[in-house]
């Protein structure tokens, strides 16, 4: 009874993290690698336009990265995500 136990919670755990979203905002050469349609070359383009012009705010922010169209972007808009990093100011003192 303890091994079906033990392999059902084994299931939930890898289910929950294989349909996990990659964040591209955060996700590491490797993370982005693993996305469809994404080899090391594009990884490496988002990774740099990351560093150079910041965080993405939507999933269609990919478009400015060379190399990729909105081919790949409707590919993968199920599977990323820019969740929670978005960074919000808090509003100016009214004096």
């Amino acid at each position: 009874m303890q091994k079906w136990v033990l392999l059902i919670a084994l299931v939930f755990l890898f289910t929950g993290t294989a349909f996990a979203a990659v964040n591209i905002n955060t996700a590491s050469q490797a993370e982005l690698e693993s996305l469809q349609g994404i080899g090391p070359a594009k990884a490496k383009a988002i990774i740099e336009h990351r560093e150079k012009s910041g965080t993405f705010a939507s999933v269609d922010d990919l478009a400015k990265v060379s190399g990729i169209g909105q081919g790949t972007i409707k590919q993968l808009r199920d599977v990323i995500t820019v969740e929670g990093e978005k960074t919000t100011e808090a509003p100016a003192k009214q004096e």
